[in-house]
């Protein structure tokens, strides 16, 4: 395949942004039928993306990992891979403490009666029944033996140890329409609480979470607000004997408002949940074998598990679904590829990359052989930036392949390099010093609205952005596993810190392979 060189110094954007993607308009730089019928496939009729992602996120729904809800997941990929004609397969990197998730009914029954906002950590005990107690908030004690005192008073208590919010409005609704001094009086505010409650668990000593599981306090509640409107993280817990519970902004507000006015708030509590014991947990491969170059690897990656208290929408069944889709789209146009493309679709990425980790440790033939990887792991919205890891030399390749795209599919592309981030599944790689990329979408508007939120749910997907991605990956990883060349593997020195020290890139870790472990 012939391509037109581009200067690895040159900066991207590589295209003016003058047309919307589409699938009845679009500029071809190159007459590589691959890419013309990858088009067609992609941004065409045929895109199978907005049917997938119903299946994913509203019938599957969420894949906390070893749920029922993530084997229903694995099982699925699996049958969609076979449909298309694509081997796969499972591989066991561990096992996990399997959890299922039930109902969660919190009211309040004094001083009044309202239906609360509140959903069940992950792992947390059940209730065995409804159950009702007493509402208190974490006091401001002098030292942890006052806390001591306190944590044998607490049994069949609701404790609220999450500060609250003055105000769970926005911040940015707050600057559009309040007085200047309006917002520099609530952020003062704010900022004084949150001092003051940081002391207040400093001064609690060690292991508070864990001590307050020992008191046999009826429930834990906390509140994690996004600072969006009505968006909370809800995550995980260690609890097992107390129910840990989340609770909204405006919740946790009333709750403290009540217990601190001394005006009674008891609530009662109904959560199921039952603890199903280690389990074992997978990682999916799919794969199409190389015809000349087996032994090298173009790796497509994404995460397959989520939290659960929502779909797992935008973290991470869009870069699930944009992987999947991708393989789809080159079995359909590109079946006998150069090199051999993979897909991995990884377990375990929220409790520490492990699924990815452990497939990095299991295959150093694929790390070896591994002429590039593209991870996905941030949301909607169109890819923006091929976030380098440092791999400075790669950009030439890159820009090449990205030179070959319809500018309505990459004009957003920019590189951006070095960095140092991890937090994603191709970190797992990096620290090999092999060159696994990022492609990144919008971060700031995922990070505050959808990453681990209650609202990662379909609706916020968007489907043109999902279809554009997808296809864009198709096309790189065809090109990848065709270019002649192999992507360099050098990578450029980090920035000096303030001390004028240049530091290293992480090290791999060793991988975990279970919840005891």
């Amino acid at each position: 395949m012939k391509v037109p060189f581009v200067r690895p110094g040159l900066a991207l954007l590589l295209f003016a942004a003058t047309n919307s993607a589409s699938a009845s308009v679009q500029t071809f730089p190159t007459n590589d039928p691959v890419i013309r019928n990858m088009w067609d496939q992609g941004m065409g009729s045929g895109s199978q993306v907005e049917r997938l992602a119903q299946v994913l996120t509203d019938s599957i729904g969420p894949r906390l990992i070893a749920s029922p809800g993530y084997y229903a997941a694995v099982d699925w990929a699996l049958k969609m891979y076979d449909s298309w004609g694509i081997p796969a397969r499972v591989e066991q990197y561990g096992t996990w403490s399997a959890w299922r998730r039930g109902h969660t009914r919190l009211d309040l029954i004094a001083p009044h009666f309202r239906t609360l906002t509140g959903t069940m950590l992950a792992w947390s005990p059940n209730t065995q029944g409804p159950i009702e107690g007493d509402v208190v908030v974490l006091p401001d004690l002098p030292d942890s033996d006052a806390y001591e005192r306190w944590l044998r008073e607490l049994q069949g208590k609701f404790i609220l140890i999450t500060p609250p919010e003055p105000t769970c409005r926005p911040f940015d609704n707050l600057v559009s329409l309040a007085l200047p001094e309006t917002v520099q009086r609530i952020r003062a505010r704010r900022d004084s609480v949150r001092s003051a409650w940081s002391s207040r668990y400093q001064r609690a000593g060690a292991r508070l979470g864990a001590r307050l599981d020992g008191s046999r306090a009826a429930g834990i509640l906390t509140s994690f607000w996004s600072g969006s409107w009505g968006v909370n993280r809800v995550m995980d817990t260690d609890n097992t004997r107390s129910p840990s519970l989340d609770i909204s902004c405006e919740d946790n507000g009333l709750l403290h408002r009540l217990a601190e006015n001394q005006q009674g708030p008891r609530v009662r509590l109904d959560a199921d949940s039952e603890a199903l014991g280690e389990q074992p947990v997978f990682n999916v491969v799919a794969e199409l074998r190389g015809r000349d170059l087996p032994d090298e690897y173009v790796v497509l990656s994404a995460h397959l598990d989520s939290w659960d208290s929502s779909s797992g929408a935008t973290d991470n069944a869009t870069g699930t679904l944009m992987m999947m889709e991708a393989m789809r789209i080159l079995k359909t146009t590109y079946p006998n590829p150069k090199r051999t493309i993979m897909a991995g679709h990884w377990g375990g990425e929220e409790q520490g990359l492990n699924g990815s980790k452990s497939f990095a440790a299991d295959h150093p033939e694929v790390v070896a052989g591994l002429q590039v990887g593209f991870n996905q792991d941030n949301g909607t919205w169109r890819i923006e930036a091929i976030r380098m890891q440092g791999f400075a030399e790669a950009r030439e390749p890159v820009g090449r392949w990205l030179s070959n795209i319809p500018r309505e599919v990459a004009d957003t592309v920019q590189f951006e390099s070095p960095s140092r981030e991890g937090g994603s599944d191709h970190s797992s790689f990096t620290c090999y010093g092999v060159p696994f990329l990022r492609l990144q979408s919008n971060y700031p508007d995922y990070r505050r609205h959808t990453w681990h939120t209650n609202i990662d749910t379909f609706d916020k997907i968007i489907f043109d952005d999902l279809k554009n991605n997808a296809t864009l990956t198709a096309m790189l990883a065809y090109q990848a596993a065709e270019d002649p060349q192999r992507v360099p593997r050098t990578r450029a020195p980090l920035p000096a810190n303030a001390q004028g020290q240049v530091p290293d890139y992480p090290g791999c870790s060793t991988p975990r392979r279970s919840s005891t472990g």
